[in-house]
């Protein structure tokens, strides 16, 4: 389903609409007010960001807890920023939020990481059924990849389930002791697993794993329903963000960058537009 900036101003058209919305999605059966121990009527106060007690006036401020809070920014900004990250397949920059919301450069790099601390991977199921494996290596040199393995560049290993989420970490190396490890505990042991030739999967089958690869060193890419297309879709989009749109990415940041790709990744085929879906996680970075 399209969700479009029309859509967007007729939902939030003022700082009022935001507000009234964030109260009713974290107190969707009511306020209860501390004070008064039970669910009261609560109203919006006109000045402040908060929500008065009807019986004994005890405050309620719902941005407490979400990345809004003590944020002096407006939410009608604050709202529009997630609907731009939300409406890009390959990000948008902290210098393109600043420019699109009227806000200095510290305040939008601000925005740029809450709200993509929200994209993090918070869901603790394991992936099922066929799940494609595969590591990156950012800024290598795709000409040397089959023939050496890239030194000093950061490792970014995905795993993506067919028709379904990914998860994607930024790991310290891409030797077996550090994948296998991974895979365990991001794939279920009952899945079948694809991977290319690279010498870290190939302990799979013993830890219980089905096992399948395709050989790109010999220029081997589909056999079958054997092979690594999904996930090197997913490289191909985060490439291309991170450079294109971020240009560098520091590596203490690389793993809430990888968070952001795999996101909408597993969201890429919601019935739900991806606002609805990066919004509802206000109350969990």
């Amino acid at each position: 389903m399209r969700y479009t900036i029309k859509d967007f101003q007729t939902d939030f058209p003022d700082e009022q609409a935001c507000l009234i919305w964030l109260k009713e999605y974290l107190y969707p059966d009511g306020i209860t007010c501390k004070v008064c121990k039970k669910i009261t009527p609560h109203h919006l106060m006109k000045t402040r960001k908060s929500f008065s007690c009807e019986v004994c006036g005890h405050h309620v401020h719902p941005t407490a807890d979400t990345i809004f809070h003590k944020s002096s920014t407006p939410l009608t900004l604050w709202f529009y920023a997630i609907y731009l990250m939300a409406s890009t397949r390959a990000g948008i920059s902290a210098k393109q939020l600043e420019r699109e919301l009227g806000v200095t450069y510290k305040t939008a790099w601000r925005m740029f990481h809450q709200i993509r601390s929200m994209m993090s991977d918070d869901e603790d199921s394991n992936l099922t059924g066929e799940v494609e494996l595969d590591e990156m290596y950012l800024g290598a040199n795709p000409q040397r990849r089959s023939t050496a393995k890239p030194h000093n560049k950061q490792v970014v290993f995905g795993m993506v389930e067919r028709e379904g989420r990914a998860k994607v970490r930024h790991v310290k190396s891409s030797g077996v002791r550090v994948l296998v490890p991974e895979i365990e505990k991001s794939v279920d042991n009952s899945a079948i697993v694809y991977t290319d030739e690279h010498g870290s999967y190939k302990l799979l089958n013993r830890r219980g794993y089905e096992h399948n690869t395709v050989n790109h060193g010999e220029r081997q890419y589909v056999v079958g329903r054997v092979h690594t297309q999904n996930v090197e879709n997913l490289w191909s989009n985060m490439k291309r963000g991170i450079k294109g749109v971020y240009r560098h990415v520091d590596p203490q940041y690389l793993q809430a960058y990888a968070d952001e790709y795999a996101f909408r990744y597993s969201h890429r085929n919601d019935y739900q537009p991806m606002f609805w879906a990066l919004l509802g996680k206000v109350a969990k970075a």
